[in-house]
């Protein structure tokens, strides 16, 4: 890991979006989703920021974080288990002055005391639900050399289908883009916009002095605001030089479970993986299994595949967590299978999304369809 870039500390929220997958965050938040075989949502986001010396991170969680803090424990696996700084977990009423927040500015809020005694010239905040290497410190220097108050990160896509369900309901959440001139300056904010065609689509990463939040966070809350970008960025356009940073990087933007389905299934295509995880290392939280054991008759086609796993069936286009067994004559296809499932002899399974400690039993038949995969919830028996 590179050394400590003591100008910046990070500030996550894990539950911004956890509505738009109810299914997966019933007992999570969507920082803890499992993704990509072995890792967590939150793993890509802390990997970016540990590897651009980012040291003192701060998650504020609102509701389901048991899973997360087992995941995270001390912050060893990211190198943030500090006597100063490092790695710091607020849930709600961690200070007499937090409660369960609604939005970003309630979130902070919370903590202004704890910001007014770091030391850090600058903030990195960040959503969880986008698996990416991002490079802060590009970031962070084109904030520095564009003399903004505020930096947005953007990148330039179409709105995916997705989004339909925040349109018609924005307490699932909101997506932002930006109208951005030929200076970089963003002059237009648009919330849940119906436009068609490419648009500079937000990531929810945003850069700014520490004492420049800590002034506005202040202002905003006492006047009842709650949303970063409804109550902070939109009413400061013009009053503030507030700059748009391009990422053009992979990107694995989680918005409905099978937003996620296909976002995991992309990984099997080598090209995209190779995008995800070339550049710096992602790390994530270290288990001691042995490696996957192929027995008998077992084969294997287009896989992702993760330490621990047993397999004795066939296994197609597919991907397959931690401690995963598939058993003699059992058939999986086009499926996600979290860690520890059991798939038993004979079992046939295809577009198929188990959670985690799912047992699915001797001779079933389990079949969903490209654009509806079933989902079996965590423990569950079929």
């Amino acid at each position: 890991m590179v050394r400590s870039n003591t100008n910046a500390l990070g500030i996550i929220f894990p539950n911004i979006y956890d509505k738009l997958v109810s299914e997966l965050t019933n007992e999570r938040l969507m920082a803890s989703i499992p993704f990509g075989s072995r890792y967590r949502m939150i793993d890509f986001l802390l990997s970016s920021m540990v590897n651009c010396g980012i040291d003192n991170i701060s998650i504020l969680v609102r509701e389901n974080y048991f899973s997360l803090t087992d995941h995270l424990g001390s912050g060893r696996e990211w190198d943030l288990a500090r006597k100063n700084g490092g790695l710091n977990i607020f849930p709600p009423f961690a200070q007499k002055s937090m409660s369960v927040y609604g939005g970003r500015i309630e979130a902070m809020a919370g903590i202004l005391g704890f910001l007014r005694a770091q030391k850090e010239k600058y903030v990195v905040m960040s959503d969880t639900n986008i698996a990416m290497n991002f490079d802060f410190n590009a970031m962070i220097n084109a904030h520095v050399a564009s003399g903004a108050d505020i930096t947005v990160a953007y990148k330039k896509e179409e709105i995916p289908a997705d989004t339909a369900a925040m349109r018609e309901d924005s307490s699932k959440g909101t997506y932002y883009t930006y109208d951005i001139d030929e200076e970089g300056r963003i002059n237009g904010l648009h919330i849940n916009s119906n436009k068609s065609g490419v648009q500079n689509y937000g990531m929810n990463v945003y850069v700014m002095e520490r004492e420049l939040l800590i002034d506005t966070i202040n202002t905003a809350f006492i006047s009842g605001g709650i949303y970063f970008e409804r109550d902070i960025l939109l009413p400061h356009l013009e009053d503030m030089k507030i700059c748009g940073y391009e990422y053009t990087g992979y990107t694995a933007r989680i918005l409905s479970l099978k937003g996620y389905f296909d976002e995991n299934m992309k990984l099997l295509d080598d090209d995209n993986l190779d995008a995800l995880f070339s550049g710096h290392s992602i790390y994530t939280k270290i288990r001691d299994d042995n490696p996957t054991r192929y027995i008998g008759d077992a084969k294997a086609s287009n896989v992702m595949i993760a330490d621990g796993c047993v397999i004795e069936g066939e296994v197609e286009n597919s991907i397959l967590f931690r401690g995963v067994k598939v058993g003699k004559g059992a058939k999986v296809k086009n499926c996600i299978l979290m860690q520890d499932t059991i798939v038993e002899d004979g079992a046939d399974i295809e577009y198929v999304i188990t959670d985690k400690k799912v047992h699915i039993t001797e001779d079933k038949h389990l079949n969903g369809t490209d654009s509806f995969p079933v989902f079996v919830a965590k423990r569950q028996t079929v």
